[in-house]
């Protein structure tokens, strides 16, 4: 019996590896800023929320950081 090692790259023809662009369209550019803005905005929240209730996340707080960051709201 002989034990065989492949990599990811030995199984993966370069053919059918799809090609990248140059390039990223102004949409996606757009979108990927507008994503990154909307994280960095709920971090800052959940850094202010954790900072004026004393820094530690119980379960209690974690409950409602999540609750304040769901999209909906009952």
């Amino acid at each position: 019996m002989s034990t065989l090692a492949y990599s990811g790259h030995d199984l993966v023809a370069d053919a059918a590896a799809p090609e990248k662009s140059a390039r990223k369209s102004l949409w996606r550019i757009a979108y990927e800023a507008l994503v990154a803005s909307r994280q960095r905005r709920a971090e800052r929240e959940i850094a202010a929320y954790l900072e004026s209730h004393g820094g530690l996340l119980t379960d209690e707080m974690e409950r409602e950081i999540m609750r304040r960051m769901s999209p909906t709201r009952l």
